[in-house]
């Protein structure tokens, strides 16, 4: 099989699978699964989906470039994806399932998420397979895989990895996906952001977006606005709370970062998009652009897909709109940043975090 990454990555180092992949296939070679049905979780590049596509499983699908991934490599392997097994994270499955396998998160709250949908349509002799990186290992993955399974083995090391095998379903423990999170805005006001279950900085608003709300101001002639890589939607509240009026836009590659999002703002003119480019929301461009953009992805660190957001940036805003983007001072963003626009100050800063203004696409850009 022929797996590639989606995005592509000029990272020579990151591959579409690890170990911990081959591992389950591994496993299931020497498991009787003809006829068996089928759903996977957290299969980032589609690997395990285009070499188990024989078994016709179900897909959980928790972000668009994920979805994107999985479709191109199974078409770039002659295998044709079937739309219908391609299911949401709040998606049920529709049948009963007799193997799920999963690639645990480096989310814990994630996995058990996963754990629990793959819990719920698994028959009562059906098993879970669970594989990761041994230097990723947690003993909560063993805690929280035996709050749903009487049988919790732990395979031996193979080539840096292990899988977990799970049998003996448990009765559904009670676990609540959605996370709350008290916070006050910079105008005194105090709600309570909602989050589902890997949506990034559990239990807090992180510091990066609280410094840019801290700073953030939104200018009479700043009507469309867009928070990119939106997460739970905290810095798009903190404009609509200045500016009830605009025409707010959230996007997030993550399903449940759109979702959770969709719990936090209120009524109005708001559009939530899962997505990865900002071209799929259409003919629309900004006045304001707001972000704190992801530069790791699970274990993974890599800005790559920042930078190309910052390139989607400044083709999406209105002449005179601003860009601006909060991040760790040693991410290093700056030089980028010029590559793509005009303008580009520093608003803010202190020891950790800087905040990047940007304006104005170059003519070269």
């Amino acid at each position: 099989m022929n797996i590639s990454r989606y995005p592509a990555t000029r990272n020579q180092s990151l591959r579409a699978w690890s170990a911990a992949d081959e591992y389950i296939l591994k496993e299931l070679a020497e498991t009787e699964i003809s006829g068996k049905k089928l759903a996977i979780c957290n299969d980032r590049f589609g690997y395990l989906a285009t070499h188990l596509h024989h078994q016709n499983p179900y897909s959980v699908i928790a972000y668009q470039s994920q979805k994107a991934s999985i479709m191109m490599n199974l078409q770039n392997n002659g295998l044709m994806p079937d739309p219908e097994k391609l299911l949401n994270p709040l998606e049920p499955v529709p049948e009963s399932i007799d193997i799920g396998v999963m690639i645990v998160p480096k989310s814990l709250s994630l996995f058990q998420f996963y754990l629990q949908h793959l819990h719920r349509s698994l028959t009562e002799d059906g098993i879970v397979i669970c594989g990761f990186m041994t230097r990723h290992f947690s003993t909560q993955i063993l805690t929280i895989a035996g709050e749903y399974f009487e049988d919790v083995r732990q395979s031996l090391a193979w080539k840096k990895s292990r899988v977990l095998i799970l049998r003996g379903k448990k009765q559904d423990p009670d676990f609540d996906p959605v996370d709350t999170i008290p916070y006050t805005f910079s105008n005194g006001t105090s709600e309570v952001i909602r989050q589902y279950a890997g949506v990034f900085s559990s239990g807090n608003i992180d510091f990066a977006t609280q410094f840019l709300i801290e700073h953030l101001e939104v200018t009479g002639d700043e009507h469309t606005i867009l928070d990119l890589a939106s997460g739970n939607g905290v810095i798009a509240r903190a404009i609509q709370l200045k500016k009830p009026d605009a025409e707010l836009h959230l996007m997030d590659d993550f399903f449940l970062a759109v979702e959770s999002s969709k719990l936090n703002l209120a009524p109005g003119n708001v559009h939530f998009h899962w997505s990865d480019s900002i071209e799929d929301i259409g003919n629309v461009e900004f006045d304001l652009v707001v972000s704190n953009p992801p530069f790791h992805f699970a274990h993974e660190v890599n800005i790559e897909v920042a930078v190309d957001l910052f390139r989607e940036v400044a083709g999406k805003l209105k002449p005179g709109g601003r860009f601006l983007c909060v991040a760790n001072k040693h991410v290093g963003y700056l030089a980028y940043l010029k590559k793509f626009f005009t303008s580009c100050t520093i608003l803010a800063e202190n020891k950790k975090y800087i905040i990047y203004e940007s304006k104005k696409m170059k003519a070269d850009g």
